[in-house]
């Protein structure tokens, strides 16, 4: 299968595998571009070229087909390449950054090319699931950017950077710790960061790694581990505040009964979370910002299965969507798209799967479209992006930024 590039309208990032050293550097947008995608296994059923993409709805994991948005096919086009191994695309104030997984941050300076904003590589532990594995911006102080990433004893660790100059830099010099969290294991270290609508620094929690919640913490609310976090960081916060009336004995907590919440986003009032799952089912949570004391249910459930019962579903979350491990392996949770290029899927919420490789959106009326057709399966998506005007990106691991167009039909 090939993958067609359509010409960047706005020139970001991207990558193709490359040495820790060598340099990222953007697509030239002179022309259109195909290049050959790896095709993984996978069971999602698509129609002949040309035809609509095939749809599922929210409500069942069944393969009911319905009729999907008219005339629209979507492709993908590459926008940046020659990351080590990227893991997050974000944009902030016209500007677009990529985390590379060894413990770089770069971004494009004016001529395109990109440039390193941060470089944290020797107090990074890279490495499977661990590394620099989130950054956001503060949405009320321009020059304070905040990262998570593993130690070198696996610790995760949140810290605060300044940016300074033009273009901005962040010295490696200028850390503020905010928040050390131990993990008992290599794995299920979550990473992503996002600032919420209240302006409040949102963390995401695995379980603490092995399996089947080895270490008990899925349940527990005096662990910072299985959780989603929501504290108070800034200039006068030091190292970060609390919000009160959250509902749980540790006052870092907004959520518990994660298994890992690789990537979670916001959509105004709304916050998606993709949660890892283990041997049967992916799931996607979807709740109000404003919600207090929520238990997703894991490890009591893997979805909506019951995994490590008793099994009384009173007082949990249900998902609003899974898929089971016919369909793919490990869940990456993305963004609702409000972009003005294809007015259409204004609302959709885009997700993919690291083995799968599919793109899936689900659209607000709950029917799940997926758009394989068009964008075939990419290899590896570690993460989705979003930009400051609302337009959706796709991260491979193996070292390219995509972003989402509409395609000729």
């Amino acid at each position: 299968m090939r993958l067609r590039f359509v010409i960047p309208i706005v020139v970001v990032l991207v990558a193709a595998a490359c040495t820790s050293e060598s340099a990222p550097r953007t697509v030239p947008s002179s022309a259109p571009t195909t290049t050959s995608a790896a095709v993984l296994e996978t069971t999602t059923t698509t129609e002949p070229a040309g035809s609509a993409p095939t749809t599922t709805t929210v409500a069942s994991t069944s393969t009911t087909t319905t009729r999907p948005i008219a005339d629209t096919t979507l492709v993908v086009q590459a926008v940046a390449e020659g990351f080590e191994q990227p893991v997050f695309f974000t944009s902030s104030r016209g500007r677009g950054y990529v985390v590379d997984q060894p413990g770089r941050i770069w971004s494009p300076v004016d001529d395109g090319d990109p440039m390193v904003v941060l470089d944290i590589r020797d107090r990074v532990s890279f490495g499977g699931e661990q590394g620099l594995l989130g950054l956001a911006f503060h949405p009320e102080h321009a020059e304070l950017l905040y990262v998570n990433y593993t130690r070198g004893d696996g610790t995760t660790i949140v810290s605060e950077f300044t940016l300074n100059g033009e273009p901005p830099i962040a010295n490696p010099a200028t850390e503020r710790v905010v928040l050390e969290i131990p993990q008992p294991a290599g794995n299920h270290n979550g990473g992503m960061i996002a600032f919420g609508p209240e302006g409040d620094l949102w963390i995401g929690t695995g379980d603490g790694g092995a399996a089947d919640d080895r270490f008990g913490n899925g349940q527990r609310d005096d662990t910072l581990l299985g959780a989603m976090l929501r504290i108070q960081v800034g200039p006068d916060v030091a190292p970060y505040g609390v919000v009160d009336g959250l509902g749980f004995a540790a006052p870092e907590i907004w959520a518990i009964g994660l298994r890992n919440p690789w990537r979670f986003s916001f959509d105004g009032e709304q916050i998606w979370i993709g949660d890892v799952g283990q041997g049967d089912v992916e799931e996607i949570d979807r709740a109000s910002a404003g919600d207090r004391g929520l238990n997703f249910g894991w490890p009591i459930y893997e979805g909506t299965d019951c995994f490590a019962g008793p099994c009384d579903s009173e007082g949990m979350a249900d998902p609003v969507y899974e898929y089971r491990h016919d369909d793919g392996c490990s869940v990456t949770g993305g963004y609702v798209y409000r972009g003005s290029a294809i007015p259409q899927l204004d609302g959709h919420y885009f997700f993919s799967d690291w083995c799968s490789g599919f793109v899936r959106s689900i659209a607000p009326d709950g029917v799940v479209y997926d758009w394989s057709e068009g964008i075939g399966t990419l290899s590896q998506v570690s993460s989705f992006g979003r930009d400051d005007a609302g337009e959706v990106y796709v991260v491979s691991a193996g070292g390219t930024v995509y972003r989402i167009v509409e395609g000729q039909g």
